[in-house]
């Protein structure tokens, strides 16, 4: 489909593949569509930030492409390399065949034909009506390769030395994500519009939760949000070395429903631990003297 005509339009066509951005996060979307400009999205790990870029794709109906960033990535691992094995059978048969001039093989071999396309290339050569282009956790490599983003990131176009450059046939929709695990670059955020993506109020992952588990009962989804806000919350936020992000949320009201669980109680926290947290000191802090006191009904204003 095309780019929806207004941010209540985007947040509309987003709840219809089952993600609820907020007014504000709906209107950067809206705007790095309006501008063409790349988003750079920033939060804690779980608060929808992946999931946003793959819903996207589902409005826009355009092609996800997707690269995982982590420490030591390189271009040609982002955006392209030579098939070195079919360049080396070509100049093989050339020589086969008696060919001597040693220019005209080397043009030969550096064709398009011999071009391994990675992410970032494939995004800029996707057919109308485009691509969804995910540069996910670029806050995990190092600061050459945020470098080497700029071109793209600027301009929409990279240069191959033995091709030229090449430009965007239609401008990707870009998403970077980053959990902040350093700050990145001035020069990349410039070339960004820029969102910080906070945990979600309860009436919104209550809305979620009910739209990712039809399972579970209305009474069942919103003890699970009051739970899951109440673990992000001052004091209980402290104990934690991170809390649940989204992702948690829905998983564990999923294993809820599978338990035929009725009532959150301490027992049924207690068991159900490991899908609220991954650190052993986090379910430490929270089953041994947390869940009474998280469970307990807020008191009345």
């Amino acid at each position: 489909m095309n780019s929806p005509a207004s941010v209540d339009a985007l947040v509309h066509a987003l709840q219809g593949v089952g993600y609820f951005a907020d007014r504000r996060l709906a209107t950067a979307v809206y705007l790095a569509l309006q501008l063409q400009r790349p988003l750079l999205l920033e939060g804690e790990p779980g608060v929808g930030k992946t999931a946003l870029a793959k819903a996207l794709s589902e409005v826009l109906g355009r092609s996800l492409i997707r690269l995982q960033c982590y420490d030591g990535l390189e271009q040609r691992e982002a955006l392209y390399e030579w098939n070195y094995a079919a360049q080396l059978l070509h100049m093989r048969a050339a020589e086969a065949k008696g060919a001597a001039d040693v220019a005209q093989i080397e043009a030969e071999v550096y064709q398009e034909r011999y071009l391994i396309r990675r992410p970032l290339l494939q995004a800029l050569q996707a057919p109308a009506p485009g691509a969804v282009l995910l540069i996910d956790e670029v806050d995990r490599a190092d600061e050459p390769f945020e470098a080497f983003l700029l071109e793209y990131l600027g301009e929409y176009q990279v240069s191959i030395p033995e091709l030229g450059t090449v430009r965007a046939a239609v401008t990707p929709v870009t998403i970077l994500t980053s959990n902040r695990t350093r700050d990145l670059h001035d020069a990349v955020k410039r070339r960004c519009l820029y969102h910080w993506l906070d945990y979600p109020e309860r009436e919104r992952e209550l809305a979620i939760v009910r739209a990712q588990v039809p399972g579970a009962s209305e009474a069942l989804a919103l003890q699970v949000a009051e739970f899951v806000g109440r673990l992000r919350s001052q004091p209980f936020a402290n104990a934690f070395s991170r809390t649940p992000g989204i992702a948690e949320s829905v998983e564990w009201a999923k294993a809820l429903v599978a338990l035929d669980t009725l009532v959150v109680d301490p027992e049924v926290v207690f068991d159900t631990a490991g899908i609220l947290f991954k650190q052993r000191e986090d379910v430490a802090a929270l089953t041994r003297d947390m869940s009474a006191q998280l469970l307990a009904p807020e008191p009345a204003p």
